[in-house]
């Protein structure tokens, strides 16, 4: 369903769950609080409906509507529009997985879009619930609680990409299939370039609300709350960028490994050929004498003589041994 949950707050307290839109514009006008309306990739007339009753900006309601976009906050008049990326780590795949995430925050309203599973919102919901002097508080309060859980389901992640990044290293020096770490090394760098393209852009938007705060008279206590986030942020920003410089320092070892193994493949596979090439040689000398007594000339001296035969081996004999002196010396064998 597109409506996932869809409540209005006053002071702090649920006083309405609306079954429909339509219903929650009726309820909201007779109440002095503001609506949080949950949706799920909804579809272009739940979203027409939407931007008609609370005036939001065609350009922001098209980037909800078509998803994709990059991490960002962009305000239209008094309302934000904030765009995130959640991330979850599947420890089975050992995979880095992205979401979508689009809020439309004004004076009487959050309206939260997911494109994807993550992160679960309902938990959101329930925490607020249950801290209505927070939720009293007003939407920049449900800005603050979904920033905070994106930002914590970053904690999983990093741990899930610096468990992967030790294994990588104890790999490196190990007997590991060359091609599959290198397959791994390159996916995890991407997965952790994605990762710091989630979350590098969020100081950035912190920082640009925290200029607004006195302009658009945001609660003390929402402006302490995000400026936990912001420092939350910064931390795992920085624990990207050491991962980003491991993976390059693991796929710079990993590559001089190799060329040290095909190197020494190399000079291995040198020395097997001098030595078939030394005992080639060893073996052609007597071959060459014994083939020219095998013609049975008739005008061969050493036919008739009585020395001929055992001169014969015995000059085998030491062309073998003089050929084999000169390749142990050389060290070809």
């Amino acid at each position: 369903m597109t409506l996932i949950d869809n409540a209005i707050y006053v002071q702090g307290h649920r006083v309405e769950t609306p079954r429909s839109l339509d219903e929650t514009y009726e309820l909201l006008d007779a109440h002095d609080g503001f609506a949080w309306i949950g949706m799920y990739r909804p579809g272009p007339a739940e979203l027409a409906s939407v931007a008609g009753e609370f005036g939001l900006h065609p350009l922001a309601v098209e980037d909800a509507l078509q998803g994709h976009q990059r991490s960002k906050v962009e305000r239209y008049g008094d309302t934000l529009f904030v765009v995130l990326r959640p991330a979850h780590y599947d420890d089975e795949l050992e995979h880095v997985e992205f979401g979508e995430l689009h809020l439309f925050v004004g004076p009487r309203f959050v309206v939260t879009i997911r494109h994807a599973e993550s992160p679960n919102l309902a938990a959101v919901r329930q925490r607020l619930e249950r801290q209505p002097e927070l939720l009293e508080l007003g939407p920049e309060a449900v800005l603050y609680a979904i920033l905070d859980r994106v930002v914590d389901e970053y904690e999983p992640v990093v741990a899930g990409i610096e468990n992967d990044i030790d294994e990588i290293e104890d790999q490196l020096f190990g007997d590991s299939d060359d091609d599959a770490l290198s397959r791994r090394i390159y996916e995890l760098f991407g997965e952790v370039i994605s990762f710091g393209r989630a979350v590098q852009p969020m100081s950035g938007m912190l920082e640009w609300l925290r200029r607004g705060y006195e302009k658009y008279d945001v609660d003390l206590e929402v402006q302490r709350n995000l400026r936990d986030v912001l420092d939350h942020v910064i931390r795992i920003a920085e624990r990207i960028e050491g991962f980003r410089a491991l993976l390059d320092k693991a796929l710079t070892v990993h590559s001089a490994l190799v060329a040290r193994r095909q190197t020494e493949a190399s000079l291995a596979q040198n020395d097997e050929i001098k030595k078939i090439s030394s005992w080639a040689a060893i073996i052609f000398a007597p071959g060459l004498i014994a083939g020219i007594y095998g013609m049975n000339f008739e005008n061969m001296p050493e036919l008739h003589w009585e020395y001929g035969y055992p001169l014969a081996v015995g000059g085998m004999g030491v062309f073998a041994v003089a050929l084999w002196v000169i390749f142990r010396k050389k060290k070809w064998l």
